[in-house]
């Protein structure tokens, strides 16, 4: 099971963000998926179900908040998450809510990935943002991608 962790985390620092518009960095933010809970693939029935249900938790919070694809860099595996704007215990603890091993936060547009399962895990400093950005006219229909 650790291997399959490792593996995941390592995939994770490679992410890239697909974006419909760029986004402030004058205020922190999180970017979470309820995508494939515990890493597990799920159907993309089951991922759009969850996805649901996280826009639903997301609403409640009254902060402004995007859709967006976090992505391999080579586009091969995407997933629909949120860009919202709430502190990182607020983000910790909804990514722990819909099971997954981890959340991005920018803050100061500054990427960082950061273990929502297990605390001494280190946080990751991915660099800058902007690096990992990637503006596109709209979002893939990812359930071909699955």
């Amino acid at each position: 099971m650790e291997n399959v962790i490792d593996t995941l985390w390592h995939h994770y620092q490679s992410t890239h963000f697909l974006f419909t518009q760029r986004l402030s960095h004058d205020f922190p933010f999180a970017i979470i998926t309820a995508h494939n809970p515990s890493g597990l693939l799920l159907s993309p029935s089951q991922n759009r179900l969850l996805d649901r249900q996280l826009q639903s938790k997301i609403q409640q919070y009254n902060s402004p908040y995007r859709a967006l694809i976090g992505a391999a860099p080579d586009l091969s595996h995407m997933e629909k998450s949120w860009a919202i704007f709430i502190d990182k215990e607020q983000a910790l603890e909804l990514g722990r809510e819909f099971n997954q091993h981890a959340i991005y936060y920018v803050n100061q547009g500054l990427l960082s990935l950061i273990a929502c399962i297990d605390p001494l895990m280190p946080e990751v400093d991915m660099g800058a943002f902007n690096q990992r950005l990637r503006l596109v006219n709209e979002l893939p229909d990812i359930s071909s991608h699955l």
